[in-house]
């Protein structure tokens, strides 16, 4: 407000010194001295300017701080929430841990040797200035409390022990023990191996036995024997699914797995795996012949080219090859006839889940020829019995599946060819003999 004043007087005194002048006084400025005090009031009147704003400035900073210190001042009517929590004293034969009772603290409960807890071990002091959780107390220990005896039985205290008075059919130190008036399905019972005297020992003046693992009590607290657990039996009762995926042996205490003729036990104890007799050289396969593994066994075989007939014969090229000789050119016949047939032998197990691929054919052109632009698979032979189909899976190959779960034992033969067509005309055909060896297992 001042300052608008002494800017206005002073604007005042300067309109009033020109209109004097131009009236002719005597004591008139020049222009120049006018300018020059008309610049002069300026900067005073910018310098008063901005040391008044900046005390209005720091003004209003120190008014801010002094209502924000007198706000965080307690009330006086005493409604602010208490900033501590009443003390708490120890529970009776226990013991209490912290002495701070400021909001957020926390004190700890402990009770003495034979007594037990009942209340939370820790309570908090919360923002209202109470104690979280109830009262904590210490209660006098019982050793019956715990309802050590099962199966109906009776606790009897004693002097830091307890004894169970056992309901009929159950013995035991707890109990536990089911008195047996016959022997369980999963139990040993007539061969002495299978059976053991329990370890027994006297613990302030009362008997209590046990079995080794493998074992189970059986008759009367008085004249119990351990009598040998058969895991194999509890595992099928139990019909959790097969323990040894082939046979179960129970033993003393234990069992162990076992596996079929011809495989061998895998480490983990359970599965078995074929013994592969032609790679360990556990064959008899005399020379010339060649050994073939199969689930539980082998097979000498020396396949045989079919026989030759008109002018239609076959050589060997490898054991498991035959090819066609040249043909004559005016024989259709040869030319019909197929110019490979080949040899596969498979091993399968029992069960096997269908569908699956087993055999897959395909076409290979020599360097520098073209190859057939059609193929066309089929069976043509064997004792399948509508087992399997043949199928084409891209342009240049054939799968054989297999559509039947097969059995085993059992060896099955299947035949199977593929033509080879140019511009829709036939070129050449190719047979492939496919004998599967089915196991007996299915592993």
């Amino acid at each position: 407000m001042a300052l608008s004043v002494l800017r206005s007087s002073l604007l005042l005194l300067c309109v009033t010194t020109i209109q004097t002048c131009h009236g002719g006084g005597q004591n008139c400025m020049d222009k120049h001295q006018l300018v020059g005090v008309l610049r002069q009031m300026e900067k005073f009147l910018k310098g008063q300017e901005m040391r008044f704003t900046e005390g209005l400035r720091i003004m209003k900073s120190k008014l801010a701080t002094l209502q924000n210190s007198v706000s965080k001042l307690p009330q006086a009517d005493q409604s602010a929430a208490p900033s501590v929590c009443p003390s708490l004293e120890a529970p009776v034969h226990g013991r209490k841990f912290g002495s701070n009772y400021f909001i957020g603290h926390e004190v700890h409960f402990t009770c003495s040797h034979g007594y037990h807890l009942v209340g939370p071990e820790t309570r908090v002091c919360q923002e209202n200035g109470s104690w979280s959780g109830v009262n904590t107390i210490c209660k006098d220990v019982s050793v019956c409390s715990s309802n050590p005896c099962q199966n109906g039985g009776t606790c009897v205290e004693g002097v830091n022990q307890y004894r169970c008075t056992c309901s009929q059919s159950w013995n035991g130190s707890n109990c536990q023990h089911q008195t047996q008036t016959a022997p369980p399905e999963w139990s040993v019972m007539n061969d002495p191996a299978f059976s053991r005297r329990p370890r027994c020992a006297k613990v302030d003046r009362a008997q209590h036995c046990s079995c080794d693992a493998g074992f189970h009590m059986s008759g009367t607290s008085d004249n119990s024997i351990c009598q040998d657990v058969n895991e194999c039996e509890v595992y099928r009762l139990d019909q959790g699914g097969k323990l040894c995926v082939y046979e179960c042996v129970n033993i003393p205490g234990s069992y162990h797995c076992s596996c079929p003729s011809h495989y061998k036990l895998l480490p983990d104890g359970r599965s078995c795996e074929d013994v592969d007799e032609c790679l360990t050289q556990q064959h008899n396969c005399s020379r010339g012949t060649t050994c073939i593994n199969t689930g539980g066994g082998f097979q000498c075989v020396s396949p045989e080219c079919p026989r030759s007939h008109g002018n239609i014969s076959y050589v060997k090229t490898s054991p498991f090859q035959c090819e066609r000789n040249p043909c004559p050119v005016e024989s259709r016949s040869c030319h019909l006839a197929p110019k490979t047939v080949s040899f596969h032998y498979l091993s399968l197990p029992s069960n096997l889940q269908t569908p699956a691929t087993l055999f897959r054919m395909a076409t290979a052109a020599a360097p520098g020829r073209p190859g057939p632009d059609s193929l066309r698979f089929g069976i043509v032979g064997g004792n399948s019995r509508g087992m399997f189909v043949m199928q084409r899976s891209d342009r240049q190959t054939g799968e054989l599946i297999l559509v039947q779960r097969l059995r085993g034992p059992q060896d099955i033969s299947v035949d199977v060819d593929m033509s080879e067509y140019s511009d829709r005309t036939f070129q050449a055909k190719h047979v492939a003999k496919v004998h599967i060896l089915v196991s007996a297992y299915n592993f």
